[in-house]
């Protein structure tokens, strides 16, 4: 079974000429690392957190992720991409059961081999009805391929215990896997509400500190509170690639939407 596309030419454009040319002029303006993270981190643990919403708007803080995956001298194999379900309530995790998921640039291959090892160990239900709507991993999916990036494990996560999220990406994630965690920040607050507050909540990435990531804080709070407590489990070390709002893109001042760009690895800097 292929999931069909649920936002193409909404959140991102449907053509794929489009699409592609987009996708390729946003990498190419954003900085490259000073330094690009190798496969030679201490037990191969890479994640970033990396924003959703539509290209227009938080595109070009997500670019500063893909442009590092876009120069890694070795490709990932896969990404297990974290998500909230902003549809269809959930609590916990759930994986697809598709086989591919279709965006205008082709299909990606869902590892369905690590969809089941989440079902097996009661890590994760299958359950299609929250991922059918779903915009917060889709959007990933045209960046993934677009950095050569060929099979995905996508996960939504409801309201959960940052432990049971932390077991979680501890079954899946190693070397030639890339985690990210989508999300944005605080939503709709005026421009200076949202600096302030989104200041906060990437003080708390900093110090993998996933108590001080409050309900109003990021939208996949439950996922990201989660890869935190991962983090802190792992020492891994936290570095910020940026920070910004949907008013540095041309969004309204006073309803504005914090993206945030951030990476966690072991690799030395």
């Amino acid at each position: 079974m292929t999931r069909p596309a649920a936002v193409a030419g909404t959140f991102y454009p449907a053509d794929p000429v489009e699409l592609a040319t987009l996708i390729d002029a946003m990498l190419d303006a954003a900085a490259p690392a000073q330094t690009v993270v190798t496969t030679t981190a201490v037990d191969g643990l890479v994640a970033y957190i990396v924003p959703h919403a539509g290209y227009q708007f938080s595109g070009p803080t997500a670019a500063h992720v893909y442009r590092e995956l876009r120069d890694r001298p070795a490709p990932f194999e896969r990404a297990v991409v974290l998500g909230p379900a902003h549809h269809v309530p959930l609590r916990g995790a759930a994986v697809s059961t598709a086989t591919a998921w279709a965006t205008p640039l082709g299909e990606i291959a869902i590892d369905t081999d690590g969809a089941r090892l989440l079902v097996d160990r009661r890590l994760a239900v299958a359950d299609d009805r929250p991922h059918a709507p779903e915009h917060s991993i889709e959007v990933q999916v045209p960046l993934l391929l677009r950095v050569h990036l060929p099979k995905l494990l996508p996960v939504l996560i409801g309201p959960d215990d940052p432990d049971a999220v932390a077991a979680l990406l501890d079954a899946v994630a190693g070397p030639g896997t890339v985690v990210l965690c989508s999300t944005d920040l605080s939503h709709y607050l005026t421009e200076e509400e949202a600096r302030r507050r989104d200041a906060a909540t990437a003080a708390a990435i900093d110090d993998l500190a996933p108590e001080r990531i409050g309900a109003g804080d990021a939208c996949g709070r439950h996922a990201l509170r989660g890869l935190l407590t991962w983090g802190r489990r792992h020492a891994l070390r936290v570095d910020r690639l940026a920070l910004a709002t949907s008013a540095d893109t041309g969004g309204p001042k006073d309803r504005v939407v914090g993206y945030p760009a951030v990476r966690l690895s072991h690799a030395p800097y």
